[in-house]
């Protein structure tokens, strides 16, 4: 009985010794990852469920992984010296081997030095200004597209309707700034130009906006190009509503900053974008994305409880969580022993930076990072230049009724309605035709010409100068109210010119006086004043002079120039019906006669001494045609 009980309590003991050993040998080690958000904006909100979410999923699916990701999330509160401290006390505190965030561009300048010197890894998959590099930052990599890569689908667009001049509305920030050059070239190469940039401060009052888009409707151009955060969009959008800048005439696009969250703006916001037009990264439908979303929804809520239950996941979603994946089989890969080795980092002068030191395994944690590759739920996942590479598909969408629909696709074949179908490359006019009809702002059907004479501000000033020849124009001003009336042909010709037009011209008549002046000096004059900027358009009988089109553009002339030719007449033309022997003279007919028969006697001559037949016999019609017939052979 007692080696019966001695044999129980060692069973027990070994099963209790391999359970604990088991339990250790399940422990993974902790690879500590710092997340720097911004946890009061939608982005950061989003993000945040997105990068907790992938790391459960992460080590759902690869349970035997030795490593395992600790997530330190901290909040910059959008500033950029907020988010710097928080860099440095995760480097400090909880000596963290990579970096995830930072959100905005500005941030990941500030925090991609501290990397530099630290040889930490910093992985933003919300820094999109093209201005951030790996040739100044080494350690910085983009887990993101830059936002240069959307502006040729941007140019197409504005191609495609056919418009001339468009103006930038960007956030006055690093991210604001940093598309407008790219912006610029590409709607060079297609003959548009940017007249008018309107920067935004991030910092901008209501009172401020309304001064701004007071500047914008007071402009003659109607296309509106929005490259902004989707707080600052908001406020514009729904300002702009309210001085009627939504309406029909306008047209307005949104890069991708704001088209990629459309879905978890705000209900009165979408409502004040109807009509947009947005451009962003196409991501396909799959049975793995929609399983996610659903479980992403579940644990926002669970996470922002008195957020909005608008907010969906969105590409910026999947970058993160595609992040959190590529970290993690980097961990695993790189280890932890030579992560727990480190030196300190040398300082001159005694900071608080002293107790930073030096990762020894970054380089290596670096090079695995921009070497993984896979098929992620936002795509191919591919950090090979130290940025995401280019997608070659942006979805065009338009807001409609408090939501959005697709119109078509932009790919380097141009526009299309549909990527599975084998379209021509075409550019132009022609390519809209090829998309989803589009609905404008106030509901229009109609492609908005892109320019328009505003209806507040001055009206076009039309110089006028009264002439001699009253049949070409003739002016009055009325001395009680000063208007200046004109009438003449040049009057009928420009008013008939502006009735063509698309739209109407608002424009008043200002009389030039020529009473002081001679004729010739005063219509010199008069046309200086249009180079003086004092009238817009010059109406009246005027001579177009070399000394003139110094300072001016003519229309081509509307009468005619009096140049003729003058060439003299003969009346006695000869009607006689020998005029055919004209080109000779009688001297050259007698020659030639005398020629001819020449030539026909030696030729009968020679006939007749080779013994032709038809020679020998007596002379008739038949010899003579023959004679004739051989002359013309012989010659």
């Amino acid at each position: 009985m007692e080696k019966a009980r001695r044999a129980m309590f060692f069973l027990l003991l070994l099963i209790a010794d391999f359970s604990v050993a088991q339990d250790t040998a399940g422990e993974a080690d902790e690879f500590h990852v710092g997340v720097i958000l911004d946890l009061g904006s939608l982005v950061g909100k989003v993000a945040r469920t997105s990068v907790l979410l992938a790391a459960q999923d992460f080590y759902t699916v690869h349970r035997n992984y030795s490593t395992k990701l600790v997530l330190h999330v901290v909040d910059s509160a959008g500033s950029d010296v907020q988010a710097a401290s928080a860099a440095i006390e995760l480097l400090e505190s909880y000596k963290v081997q990579a970096i995830i965030g930072p959100q905005k561009s500005s941030e990941a300048v500030f925090i991609s030095n501290i990397g530099n010197v630290t040889q930490v890894p910093i992985i933003s998959f919300t820094a999109t200004s093209p201005s951030l590099t790996y040739n100044s930052m080494p350690y910085f990599v983009r887990a993101t597209l830059d936002d240069s890569t959307q502006v040729k689908s941007i140019a197409a667009l504005v191609q495609a309707c056919g418009w001339r001049e468009v103006v930038a509305v960007y956030e006055d920030t690093d991210y604001g700034r940093g598309i407008l050059p790219y912006l610029t070239d590409a709607l060079q190469e297609i003959d548009v130009r940017v007249p008018y940039r309107s920067a935004i401060p991030s910092s901008a009052t209501n009172e401020t906006i309304m001064q701004e888009l007071g500047v914008l409707i007071a402009m003659q151009t109607r296309v509106f190009i929005v490259h902004m955060s989707s707080i600052m969009a908001s406020l514009i959008f729904t300002k702009a509503k309210e001085v009627g800048m939504m309406n029909k005439g306008f047209a307005w696009i949104t890069t991708n900053g704001v088209a990629n969250i459309i879905d978890s703006l705000n209900p009165s916001v979408i409502e004040a974008m109807e009509g947009v037009l947005g451009v962003r990264c196409h991501v396909p439908r799959s049975q793995e994305l929609d399983n996610l979303s659903i479980r992403w929804n579940r644990m926002y809520q669970q996470d922002n409880p008195y957020e909005s239950p608008f907010n969906k996941l969105s590409i910026v979603g999947l970058w993160g969580y595609d992040t959190i994946w590529a970290i993690a089989h980097a961990a695993e890969k790189v280890g932890i022993s030579s992560a727990r080795d480190k030196q300190p980092w040398p300082t001159k002068s005694s900071t608080c930076l002293e107790s930073m030191v030096i990762s020894t395994n970054g380089p290596e944690l670096l090079s695995v990072i921009v070497q993984n590759k896979f098929r992620g739920l936002s795509g191919e996942f591919d950090l090979t230049d130290r940025q995401q590479l280019k997608v070659s598909v942006f979805q065009i969408i338009n807001v409609v009724e408090r939501g959005w629909r697709e119109i078509g696709f932009w790919t380097v074949n141009g526009l299309l309605r549909k990527l599975k179908r084998d379209y021509s490359k075409k550019t132009g006019q022609a390519s809209m035709l090829d998309l989803n009809p589009v609905i404008w702002p106030g509901e229009s059907t109609e492609i908005p010409m892109g320019w328009e004479i505003p209806r507040v501000g001055k009206k076009l000033r039309v110089g006028v100068c009264s002439s001699e020849f009253t049949e070409f124009i003739k002016t009055y001003k009325d001395p009680i109210t000063n208007a200046t009336t004109a009438s003449g042909l040049s009057i009928d010709i420009f008013e008939e010119a502006v009735k063509r037009l698309h739209r109407p011209l608002s424009y008043e008549y200002l009389e030039f006086d020529t009473a002081d002046a001679p004729i010739s000096g005063s219509y010199n004059d008069f046309v200086y004043q249009v180079y003086l900027q004092k009238y817009e358009i010059a109406v009246a009988d005027i001579t177009i002079r070399s000394n003139r089109s110094l300072y001016v553009d003519f229309t081509a002339p509307y009468t005619e120039s009096g140049v003729g030719m003058i060439v003299p007449v003969k009346e006695n033309v000869n009607t006689d019906m020998w005029l055919f022997l004209k080109p000779l003279s009688t001297e050259m007919w007698f020659g030639s006669i005398v020629c001819f028969l020449y030539t026909g006697v030696v030729v009968w001559l020679l006939e007749h001494l080779i013994g032709n037949e038809h020679v020998h016999v007596p002379f008739s019609l038949k010899q003579l045609a023959i004679t004739i017939f051989s002359i013309f052979e012989e010659s």
